[in-house]
């Protein structure tokens, strides 16, 4: 329901500003860096998630493969039939999981998608409810305003990171985002683009700021077996 949607984001926006206010309130300078560390934070998590989700087996026996691989054109009626008939098979978890791999070989569907098609599940189980908790915890309680600070980036970059995602493959996109991106807080579609020259690096997607780390982790894992390939694609 659009309504429900817009509810939601709504209500997700109005947090995030609450607590951006009481740190503007009390302004530290020890804000700034803790901004910075979140939104570091936020950009880490983008990356476990992304190489968790790239790398997860699809469940066998659930027929995922006839929709990835389907050889004729996906805006036909019998390719919406089937792809909703797969879906309805699946969990929430698998969904998104499944949405990860659909991503490598068609990367430019995600730039067409909605603002809440990408942020929609990402806010009702994580950032809303987050931002919400800190909101009561300061209404209680005297908090810091530097580790609201660091708060307010986190829940921000984890909230919107598949948005930002999104507009790593997409042409056009809104003046902050073109913004930020001179300011080296969000990555460019350049930087992106080595992660999908190999599926096996660069899994951040928010600033990239945390890449080297999670390339060690990958190859950490990925010298003891846990990331095969025949993961990134789902099987019969």
């Amino acid at each position: 329901m659009v309504w429900l949607q817009k509810l939601l984001l709504t209500a997700f926006l109005a947090s995030l500003a609450l607590n951006m206010g009481l740190v503007l309130v009390d302004l530290d300078w020890r804000a700034i860096p803790a901004a910075l560390a979140g939104w570091y934070l936020a950009d880490l998590l983008s990356g476990l998630i992304h190489m968790y989700m790239d790398y997860r087996a699809c469940r066998p026996g659930m027929g995922l493969d006839a929709v990835f691989f389907y050889q004729g054109s996906r805006e036909s009626e019998e390719y919406q039939r089937l792809f909703r008939e797969r879906m309805q098979r699946l969990n929430v978890f698998e969904r998104i999981s499944y949405d990860f791999k659909n991503h490598h070989p068609r990367p430019d569907a995600l730039g067409r998608r909605g603002l809440w098609r990408l942020i929609g599940s990402t806010v009702i189980a994580g950032a809303l409810p987050l931002s919400l908790v800190v909101n009561a915890t300061a209404s209680l309680w005297t908090v810091p305003s530097w580790l609201l600070a660091g708060l307010v980036a986190f829940l921000a970059g984890g909230g919107f990171a598949q948005y930002f995602h999104g507009t790593l493959h997409r042409v056009q996109n809104p003046w902050f985002i073109n913004a930020m991106r001179s300011a080296g807080l969000l990555m460019t579609p350049a930087a992106h683009q080595l992660h999908h020259d190999t599926l096996q690096r660069d899994f951040a997607t928010n600033s990239g700021w945390s890449n080297p780390l999670v390339n060690l982790l990958f190859g950490f894992l990925r010298a003891r077996g846990r990331l095969p390939d025949e993961n990134l694609e789902p099987s019969s």
